[in-house]
């Protein structure tokens, strides 16, 4: 088995600015450029396979490969489709405040999509940059008066950012991601986004649309902020670090930071990896290398196995819990 490496996808916003480019060397579309899909089979954004040696897998859409290849995904390959989406955002202004359904509410409502669960690492941030996570509301009629009153700066709870910081966002929770950072994201498979305020602003002169019927269904109330549940985390003799960030019962999410080397076990059917900063070296079980560096995003297919990191890197992997 080899890696199996994604080409991005991208995605041109209202709100999106040129730091994809400037960080990661992407050839972008514009620069309005606010996404980068880089692990992705969702229909809105299907990537690439391309693999370092020749295989049957190179040139495939990942979801074809999910369809067809069950060999890559272990038990989780019954699921109906790919669970996971890796995303870099780059907020050059703030994205709108917006709520994410979970399952049962997007099955119902969205065409039997999945839910929203994510989470943000912040890859780069601005000196003076915040985020927003929750709300101020005591209950849905607190909720609905901020509403009726406008009164959006009063609503939401404001906090600051630096690179490094880690969010688990659940379904239901007001969030925004906001100017001057780099979020690199991993979620459900899932594009649904209810936008409960858009700062007033105009696309082709007109308003982007909101869903406050579907926010006020879908937002809890009292927000109450949680400490993500994690693994242990341990820091190795040579500096390197393996920070467990968040275990979900969907996903779990890691940062490794690699100096010189680290050895890792394959832990969840397949791993989805993404390389934050510098370069290095994978090197298989077997004794496989292939050249890594920073911005590029590949999945380890089942069975990949023991594995080697060498280098100076940062990553953020992921996979699906197992249950």
């Amino acid at each position: 088995m080899q890696p199996l490496f994604l080409r991005p996808v991208f995605k041109e916003m209202i709100w999106g600015g040129t730091a994809l480019r400037d960080l990661y060397h992407y050839d972008i579309p514009s620069d309005k450029t606010g996404e980068c899909w880089a692990i992705s089979a969702h229909k809105n954004g299907d990537c690439i396979v391309e693999t370092r040696e020749k295989s049957e897998y190179s040139g495939k859409k990942l979801s074809k490969l999910w369809q067809d290849n069950k060999e890559l995904w272990g038990k989780s390959g019954k699921a109906e489709v790919f669970p996971l989406l890796t995303k870099l955002i780059s907020a050059e202004t703030d994205l709108s405040i917006q709520v994410h359904p979970d399952d049962n509410y997007a099955k119902e409502h969205e065409g039997g999509s999945l839910g929203k669960t994510e989470c943000w690492y912040v890859a780069d941030a601005k000196e003076g940059a915040t985020i927003v996570i929750g709300h101020n509301a005591k209950n849905k009629e607190e909720l609905h008066k901020y509403m009726d009153d406008k009164n959006f700066r009063g609503l939401i709870r404001e906090i600051p950012v630096k690179k490094g910081d880690f969010f688990f966002i659940e379904p239901g929770t007001v969030h925004a991601i906001k100017g001057g950072t780099v979020i690199l994201e991993t979620q459900q498979n899932s594009d649904i986004t209810y936008r409960l305020y858009d700062y007033d602003r105009l696309q082709d002169g007109k308003p982007r649309e909101l869903h406050i019927d579907k926010c006020f269904d879908v937002i809890t109330c009292p927000f109450e902020e949680k400490e993500p549940v994690h693994r242990a985390c341990k820091t190795l003799e040579n500096g390197s670090e393996v920070r467990n960030l968040v275990v979900c019962d969907l996903f779990e999410v890691s940062y490794i930071r690699v100096e010189k080397e680290v050895k890792l076990t394959q832990e969840t059917d397949f791993t989805l990896v993404s390389v934050l900063e510098g370069e290095g070296v994978i090197i298989s079980e077997n004794g496989d290398k292939y050249d890594i560096k920073k911005g590029e995003h590949f999945i380890l297919p089942y069975g990949f196995g023991a594995y080697e990191l060498k280098g100076n890197m940062e990553l953020i992997i992921s996979g699906c819990t197992k249950r």
